[in-house]
């Protein structure tokens, strides 16, 4: 990329936004960040320094129009897009490629987990143009069939779909998929009800199957601060400990950062003081503490682990409050060590004698399902 001395554009930029340089015409914004703007145009993306002159009114409404239209220089691409990355933005990809096959036993990744796997063994930049340049590279990359979808975890839609069928044989067949495939619950004979909350959405995947030898549930932790999700976290641990019995704790995956643990320290504030009128005994005999439990990221898994740190954002207001230093995301944590990790605390509360009892009582039980169950009515169940 070029470096233009300077462009004569607005001094507050979004990607998307659509905008003109003197010379060089319209285009649009990539990235922004540190006093720079990243705009492609007809002949290519370039590098802008940034001088605060606003837009003529009239170049900014023909900006909203092109912007409206989407129809700066070239469309964006739509469906399966075919691509020539430059020479440097190969290098790039063959360096996510040799990331992707190192965590090939724990994907799908997230960007940002490629992004700081880049940034510590490849040199990547660290910062945020970089971050929005890779991904801009990697949703190019996916569309040109560089990169497969299945290796790269985006934040998806929620479904709500139903179990039907479309006629006696294919529910026989499900029914025998079932049986076969028949998983003891590892939790039911333990003496703790656990479950996983991670602030990552796209990390869950990776978190299921890290914890699946032991039945734990994993929970996002977006849309936690609503009252409705508050309250049915505190109703989960009123009935792991009045009606089963259960000593019951929540594990806690997030951001080391001034809002990542304010937001842990509300959620549980909100939480405990439900369980203060509701389930007064377990509030009475057990220390919060030891109930809510920030496994990841803590501040000893900077130095232990060796991870990029950043300042605390000023712009946030529990900075001033916040008694660390360097702040770290939880995904610049490697996917194996954060597994370890994270197995190596659900241990802690595992009776390892319930649990090999447990997987014996499920050869069992997968045997005898399969010999009560009626025949598959298609080959495919057979």
């Amino acid at each position: 990329m070029t470096i233009e001395k300077k462009v004569t554009v607005a001094d507050a930029y979004r990607v998307g936004d659509a905008v003109r340089h003197a010379r060089l015409g319209l285009g649009e914004v990539v990235a922004a960040g540190d006093g720079k703007v990243v705009v492609r145009f007809e002949e290519g993306e370039k590098t802008l320094l940034l001088e605060a002159a606003p837009l003529t009114k009239a170049e900014r409404n023909e900006a909203e129009k092109v912007t409206a239209g989407r129809n700066i220089g070239r469309k964006r691409p739509k469906g399966y897009a075919p691509w020539r990355p430059r020479l440097e933005t190969e290098d790039v990809l063959s360096q996510v490629d040799e990331v992707l096959s190192e965590y090939r036993a724990y994907l799908p990744l997230t960007v940002r987990q490629i992004f700081y796997r880049l940034v510590g063994a490849h040199g990547f930049p660290k910062n945020e143009h970089a971050y929005e340049r890779l991904c801009n590279y990697l949703v190019r990359a996916r569309r040109a069939g560089l990169v497969p979808f299945e290796s790269i975890r985006d934040d998806s839609a929620s479904v709500m779909d139903h179990l039907h069928f479309d006629g006696e044989e294919e529910f026989y067949t499900y029914v025998n998929r079932l049986g076969r495939g028949y998983t003891q619950d590892k939790l039911a004979g333990q003496g703790y009800a656990i479950r996983l909350h991670c602030e990552a959405e796209g990390m869950m995947p990776q978190m299921h199957a890290a914890l699946s030898d032991f039945s734990v549930p994993v929970y996002s932790c977006s849309g936690f601060d609503s009252l409705t999700a508050r309250r049915q976290l505190a109703k989960w641990f009123h009935d792991s400990y009045v009606y089963f019995g259960k000593l019951p704790v929540m594990l806690h995956l997030g951001d080391y950062d001034p809002d990542g643990e304010s937001i842990f320290e509300s959620l549980v504030e909100d939480v405990w003081a439900f369980l203060s009128r509701d389930a007064p005994g377990l509030v009475a005999r057990h220390d919060r503490d030891g109930l809510f439990v920030r496994v990841a990221l803590v501040e000893e898994h900077i130095s232990m682990f060796d991870l990029p740190t950043a300042p605390p954002k000023k712009t946030s207001s529990r900075t001033k409050n916040w008694s660390g230093s360097g702040t770290c995301q939880l995904e610049a944590l490697p996917p194996d060590d954060l597994r370890a990790i994270v197995r190596g605390h659900v241990l802690e509360y595992i009776d390892r004698e319930a649990l090999e009892d447990a997987r014996k009582k499920e050869v069992t039980a997968r045997r005898n399902i399969a010999g009560a169950l009626p025949p598959a009515r298609s080959g495919e169940g057979a």
